[in-house]
């Protein structure tokens, strides 16, 4: 088992700034990839950007590339989302995911962080 815990959540006016972090802990010689998804009112969970296990691979949705970045800390088994430019559409809960070995789709999440962006 992997449990994640993400942080950073917040209140932020238009076109400031968060980071978000996500720390694993347990069986996480078996996560190959990580992610953030987030999930808005009446919307459906979508994806935001996801990295593998080295962090030589990244990816994004494209309406957030640009302003966010994904980042990891091995030593830590941590990883970061640090969101610029935040627009009103950004605020959702965010939730992390990992990927473990084996799996094609994300089987562990975090219980999610609320970012609101007054505008």
């Amino acid at each position: 088992q992997v449990q994640l815990v993400e942080s950073g959540g917040g209140l932020v006016q238009t076109g400031g700034s968060l980071r978000l972090s996500c720390t694993a802990s347990g069986r996480t010689s078996s996560v190959y990839r990580m992610g953030w998804f987030r999930q808005a009112p009446g919307k459906e969970r979508e994806f935001v950007s996801g990295i593998s296990w080295s962090g030589g691979s990244t990816s994004y949705a494209d309406s957030v590339k640009g302003r966010f970045t994904i980042s990891r800390d091995n030593a830590k088994n941590t990883m970061y989302l640090q969101m610029n430019s935040l627009k009103p559409e950004d605020a959702a809960v965010y939730y992390c995911a990992a990927k473990s070995v084996g799996r094609q789709v994300y089987n562990y999440w975090g219980q999610g962080t609320q970012v609101t962006v007054s505008s």
